[in-house]
């Protein structure tokens, strides 16, 4: 192959294997993903939550919590930023014991008419990131897990939360998102762009775990001009959508 990043190799086990090198543990097998650090602060504060495993990497400690939520066990961590730290997290939770998975997390928006805090259900994503490509053969798109998406869909539609079902496009470079791309990336039907969720369906699928995601609408990569909006301040859009992924979580 002349690029390194499709020679897809297929071999299961690899030379650092999580489950050689990780014991299973008495883990709920629901577990949320959440992205929002002061959303997790607060969950542990008002729950009491329990540190179930004390998870370190370079970048500090992501700790996997629980607490009891509508008379069930749930876990939940926070991933990092990025697609590598998040496949890697989520490599150890499954390692320690969490099988079904509900990640809340934020992105840019490529149409103008998704408000800030609008809801998106991702459907599948562009892997345009390099993660995904340790995990799945070379293909232009990752397809979301059905069971994810109906389970989020169906506790938005209970809740009556307004949402669209749609694609993503996953970059690992947030300062290279030219205006062309943003083009390419709208006529291949993607709503949003983040970093992580082409890499995360990717680890998913490839250790059989059950997967969704769930993002917010936050700046907006629509226009000619970039326009934050002021969207990481949203802190109750963001332990709204926490809770709602728990939710979901839980039906898994």
């Amino acid at each position: 192959m002349t690029y390194p990043i499709l020679e897809f190799d297929s071999t299961p086990e690899a030379f650092i294997e999580p489950s050689k090198i990780i014991r299973a543990r008495d883990l709920p097998e629901h577990c949320v993903i959440c992205f929002f650090r002061e959303v997790i602060d607060k969950v542990i504060a008002e729950y009491d939550a329990k540190v179930m495993v004390e998870n370190r990497w370079e970048d500090g400690p992501h700790h996997i919590y629980e607490i009891s939520y509508q008379n069930q066990r749930l876990a939940f961590f926070h991933p990092g930023v990025g697609a590598p730290i998040a496949a890697g997290l989520l490599e150890e939770a499954i390692a320690f014991g969490c099988r079904k998975f509900i990640a809340c997390g934020g992105c840019g928006v490529l149409e103008k008419d998704i408000a800030v805090g609008h809801i998106i259900v991702v459907s599948g994503a562009i892997r345009d990131e390099g993660v995904s490509y340790h995990y799945l053969p070379p293909s232009r798109e990752v397809i979301a897990s059905r069971s994810g998406i109906n389970a989020l869909v169906t506790t938005l539609n209970s809740r009556a939360v307004p949402y669209r079902v749609g694609k993503t496009w996953t970059t690992d470079a947030p300062y290279r998102e030219t205006l062309n791309k943003i083009a390419k990336r709208r006529e291949d039907g993607c709503l949003t762009v983040e970093m992580e969720s082409a890499a995360l369906i990717a680890v998913a699928q490839f250790r059989n775990a059950t997967f969704g995601q769930a993002l917010y609408g936050g700046d907006d990569l629509s226009g000619i001009e970039w326009d934050n909006r002021r969207w990481q301040s949203r802190s109750d859009i963001r332990e709204s959508l926490f809770w709602l992924c728990a939710q979901a979580c839980l039906t898994l």
